[in-house]
Order: C-alpha cells, then sequence, then structure tokens
C-alpha cells in the first residue's frame, strides 16, 4: 500500500462524483484536494497517508465549529451545509473510536509514560496524537487525559 492510497482514493471519489453529476459532494471533495494541493505546494512536498488524516481531521473540526456558529446564528441552511460537507470528509477518515476504546488506549498511555500530574500531559498526548489521528476528537481527548492527570 503506498503512502498515497488515501488521496488516490479521494481522487477516485472525485472522479466518480463527476460522473454522477453529484454536484454538493463533488465540491466538498474539490475543497479537500484544494487544501492537499496548497499544502504541496506552499511546503513544497508530497502529502502522504498521515499528513492527510490530520488535514481532513482539521477540516472537520473547522467545520464543527462553523456549523455550531451558525447554528447560535440561526442560520439553519449554512449550518446544514456545513454538517453535510462533515458527512462526506469523515467518509475517508478511520472508523471513530468508541468512549470505552478512548478511554483504554489514555489509561495505557498514562501507565507506559509512568505519568503523574499534569506536567506529564504534554508527554501522554504526545504518544496518544499519533495513534488517534482522525480516529477521535483532540480536544475530548485532551479533556479526558487532563482529567485522568488531576484525579
Amino acid at each position: 500500500m503506498s503512502d498515497h492510497a488515501l488521496r488516490d482514493t479521494i481522487k477516485a471519489a472525485m472522479k466518480a462524483a463527476m460522473r454522477a453529476k453529484d454536484k454538493p459532494r463533488l465540491g466538498t471533495i474539490r475543497l479537500i484536494m484544494a487544501d492537499f494541493k496548497r499544502i504541496e505546494v506552499d511546503e513544497r512536498i508530497e502529502i502522504d497517508d498521515t499528513r492527510a488524516l490530520s488535514v481532513l481531521d482539521k477540516m472537520v473540526k473547522q467545520r464543527r465549529d462553523s456549523a455550531t456558529q451558525y447554528e447560535q446564528a440561526g442560520r439553519d441552511e449554512l449550518a446544514a451545509q456545513e454538517l453535510f460537507e462533515i458527512s462526506v470528509i469523515q467518509e475517508y477518515l478511520p472508523s471513530q473510536l468508541s468512549e470505552a476504546e478512548l478511554i483504554e488506549l489514555v489509561d495505557a498511555a498514562i501507565a507506559a509514560s509512568d505519568a503523574s500530574g499534569m506536567q506529564a500531559m504534554g508527554a501522554v498526548m504526545g504518544q496518544l496524537k499519533p495513534q488517534l489521528q482522525g480516529r477521535a476528537d483532540m480536544g475530548a481527548v485532551s479533556q479526558l487525559v487532563k482529567a485522568k492527570l488531576t484525579s
């Protein structure tokens, strides 16, 4: 499996959306590809699956924030658009971890780094981030780690 499998999958999905004339889905996929291209041009690198996952994760987070703000402002049609884009982007992310799986991974990371107290939070998060990229909301993970370290 190449380092560009995720990107190739998204490119194939873009072609399929073009053939199906699915404009809303195509628009979202083009946003993903544009973000990938922007990073490749700005940083003069070729994006691999790890970086692609972090980009997709960031895109979902941005859209969640936007949807929340739109809902608070009473702009339900814009919030619906953001939620649709989230659903399309999440198709390319690995399946989300359950609460129990997340707690188990956090406990294992705390035990492995022999962490106690808040000063160990960075080390624990550093260990968890590569395992959880795209599979969990890192904000929620951070709150969970903080709760475990302070108790």
